[in-house]
């Protein structure tokens, strides 16, 4: 392939007599010129030792023959280019059934942190094995005080790697993944490690303040702002309740939930739920079905719903009118966003007076488990735990639970009962 420049300058060193390198402030640069592409190939050696320079450049100089003999260009799409093309892969994936939405959603949202990390403009060729070696140090710096988990930034990294492996493949990298720093390993057992969430008074104090919450909007549903609040507090009292992943339960639709029983405990009203979570919308890929008791946030979001179509249908008419609709959702077609859901998430929290807001990782999932936690805690064995809400019973005790002092104590007196005040052996 001939050079477009044959003569070099003194600082200059040939490559092959076609290709050079030269320095730059302290580092070694490669340049060649490529004549079907009719422009200079540049890019930093990251290296201040000259035999080391060389090396590296007469090996880029075969990788860059052997393309030219594949017929494939050297020029480098940019990290935000690759993203597009890996996300527009999965979302095949998605079509074909191979993973559910939520999971394509949850890719996403990892590949955007890595963007924001690596730089969007960056050239997915430019990239070294060593350049996300700080990675984990960058993601876990506090934003407004709240802690990034470690095991969120090794999914992140997974998913990472999982983006360059493919791209390797489409020679679009000159490497198949990143080399991160290898972290140390979680301790599962202590508290402050497993998932974060509410204490039982403060679960109260928040079923309080949504109550509240979805009647102040329910005053004037015309407002769109308001209709937004009252279906996003539904959505979080349906939450709290089902303990549905955020993708299960925005896929949710209406011929999805089937009321089986209207009971009352207590002096209080509520419906018995048979919820079908479709194989689809799960992470899993797998159907499954139970039941649950609903005090109203069900009936709460129908009412608005049935609303917006006539008033002149009867219930049942409604019902099946709206059958493949999906239940949260202002229109019956697109679901409420994640950020609408964070919004009014906060708010209630703040009105239920949450204490230590700041430092504590309190999310929407917190609702998914405090589910697990108190079903676990209330002697619901574990693997019907798992059935319910579609995990694992390993994934249960290595995350979510958390083993209240109550319990220890009973777990300790398990043998012993009280006869005439005083504790005895059984």
């Amino acid at each position: 392939m001939p050079s477009k420049k044959i003569k070099f300058n003194e600082n200059e060193i040939a490559i092959f007599d076609d290709a050079v390198i030269y320095k730059r402030g302290d580092y070694w640069q490669f340049r060649i010129w490529l004549t079907k592409e009719r422009k200079y190939a540049r890019f930093s050696l990251k290296t201040r030792n000259r035999s080391t320079a060389e090396d590296k450049a007469k090996l880029h100089y075969h990788e860059l023959m052997a393309l030219q003999m594949q017929g494939k260009s050297y020029f480098s799409i940019t990290a935000k280019d690759g993203v597009a093309m890996y996300l527009e892969q999965r979302q095949k994936d998605v079509d074909a059934g191979l993973i559910v939405k939520g999971r394509y959603s949850t890719i996403n949202t990892h590949l955007e942190h890595w963007l924001e990390f690596i730089k969007r403009d960056t050239k997915l060729k430019e990239l070294e094995r060593t350049d996300c070696e700080n990675y984990f140090a960058e993601r876990t710096k506090t934003k407004k005080g709240l802690k990034i988990s470690q095991a969120t930034v090794e999914n992140e990294q997974s998913t990472i790697n999982a983006m360059m492996a493919w791209l390797y493949k489409r020679k679009e990298t000159y490497i198949d993944s990143f080399d991160f720093k290898k972290l140390p390993r979680i301790d599962k057992g202590k508290e402050e490690n497993r998932r974060a969430l509410f204490t039982d008074s403060e679960f109260k104090a928040i079923g309080i303040a949504l109550d509240g919450y979805i009647k102040e909007a329910e005053k004037d549903l015309s407002n769109n702002a308001n209709l937004m609040q009252a279906i996003v507090g539904y959505y979080l009292g349906f939450s709290s309740i089902t303990g549905l992943r955020r993708g299960e339960q925005l896929q949710l639709r209406w011929a999805d939930v089937e009321e089986m029983e209207h009971k009352e405990a207590r002096n209080k009203k509520f419906d018995l739920l048979k919820i079908t979570v479709r194989g689809e919308t799960s992470k899993v890929g797998k159907t499954r079905k139970f039941v649950i008791k609903d005090y109203g946030y069900l009936e709460g979001i129908f009412r608005i719903r049935k609303a917006k179509i006539t008033q002149r249908m009867t219930e049942q008419q409604a019902k099946e009118h709206i059958a493949t609709e999906l239940i949260f959702s202002a229109n019956g077609t697109t679901a409420i966003t994640p950020r609408a859901i964070s919004y009014h998430f906060n708010k209630v929290l703040e009105l239920a007076e949450i204490k230590g807001l700041e430092t504590r990782d309190l999310v929407p999932y917190s609702f998914r488990h405090y589910f697990i936690t108190q079903r676990v805690n209330s002697n619901l064995p574990p693997a019907a735990v798992a059935e319910i809400c579609g995990t694992s019973i390993t994934q249960i005790e290595k995350t979510y639970y958390h083993t209240t002092e109550e319990k220890m104590v009973s777990n300790a007196l398990a043998d012993y009962e009280y006869i005439n005040g005083m504790l005895v052996p059984k």
